[in-house]
C-alpha cells in the first residue's frame, strides 16, 4: 500500500484510479524538478473540489438552518471554506505529509503560503473523491472533516472577519472604537511588508505583519482578540 492509499484508507475512501488521489496531491512546484512524473499537478481537480465543497457546504446549511437569512449563512459558509479553515483540517489529516513539492517549497513549511498550498490540496483531495467515489462519498467526508468545524465557528462568531469582531468586542467590554497605525515598513515596493498596530485609547493592544496595510490590519486583529482572550 502506498502511502497516498493509507492516507485515503484513513477517510474511509478506497479509490478505484489511484492516479487520481496521486493527482490531488502534486503541486506544480514539484513537476519542475520532475518533468517525467506520470500525473499532471492538482490544480484542476482543486477547481472541482472548490465547487463540490461549496455545493455540499450550501445544501447542508440550507436544509439544517431553515430559519436563518441568505447572509448569515454566506458568512458562515465562508468560514468553512477559507483557506485558513482547510488548512487546519489538511493538517488534522497530515496531508502536508503526503504532498510532492518541490525541495524549495517543502522547506518553507511555515510561511503564509504553505497553507493556501494545504487549502488547495485539500479542495484537490475533495475534487478527487467526487470523480472517483461520487457525492455521497464526497458529502461524508466533507462532513467529517469540515462540517463538524460548524459549531466552533458559531460559538466563537469565527464568521465575523477579525477586524470587525475585535471592534464590536472592543466597543462592548471598554466603549473604545480600535484604530490601526503603521509602524514600519521594508522591503521594494513590489514587496512590501507592513507592520501595524492595533490600538484601543492610546495603549497598543497587538502587533500584526502582512504583505498591505488591510492585511497586516486583519493580522493585528487577529492577534489583539488572542491577546484579550476573545478567541
Amino acid at each position: 500500500m502506498t502511502n497516498q492509499q493509507q492516507l485515503a484508507r484513513a477517510l474511509g475512501v478506497e479509490f478505484k484510479d489511484d492516479k487520481l488521489l496521486t493527482q490531488a496531491l502534486v503541486h506544480r512546484s514539484y513537476l519542475n524538478e520532475h518533468n517525467n512524473f506520470p500525473v499532471s499537478h492538482n490544480e484542476r481537480l482543486e477547481f472541482l473540489g472548490d465547487a463540490v465543497l461549496e455545493l455540499i457546504v450550501t445544501e447542508f446549511l440550507f436544509l439544517n438552518y431553515p430559519d436563518k437569512a441568505e447572509g448569515e449563512l454566506t458568512d458562515w459558509r465562508a468560514a468553512l471554506v477559507n483557506a485558513k479553515t482547510l488548512s487546519q483540517v489538511a493538517k488534522e489529516i497530515h496531508l502536508d505529509d503526503y504532498l510532492f513539492l518541490s525541495r524549495g517549497e517543502a522547506r518553507e513549511t511555515a510561511s503564509k503560503g504553505r497553507q493556501y498550498i494545504l487549502a488547495d490540496a485539500m479542495e484537490a483531495l475533495i475534487g478527487a473523491i467526487y470523480l472517483d467515489q461520487g457525492w455521497n462519498v464526497a458529502q461524508r467526508v466533507i462532513n467529517q472533516l469540515v462540517l463538524t468545524k460548524l459549531g466552533n465557528i458559531i460559538k466563537n462568531k469565527l464568521y465575523l472577519d477579525p477586524k470587525s469582531y475585535f471592534q464590536e468586542r472592543a466597543q462592548e467590554t471598554y466603549g473604545f472604537t480600535p484604530h490601526y497605525e503603521v509602524l514600519s515598513s521594508s522591503g521594494p515596493d513590489h514587496e512590501k511588508t507592513f507592520e501595524v498596530g492595533l490600538y484601543l485609547d492610546d495603549r497598543l493592544i497587538s502587533r500584526g505583519h502582512g504583505m498591505s496595510k488591510q492585511e497586516a490590519q486583519v493580522d493585528a486583529a487577529e492577534n489583539g482578540l488572542k491577546q484579550e482572550g476573545w478567541r
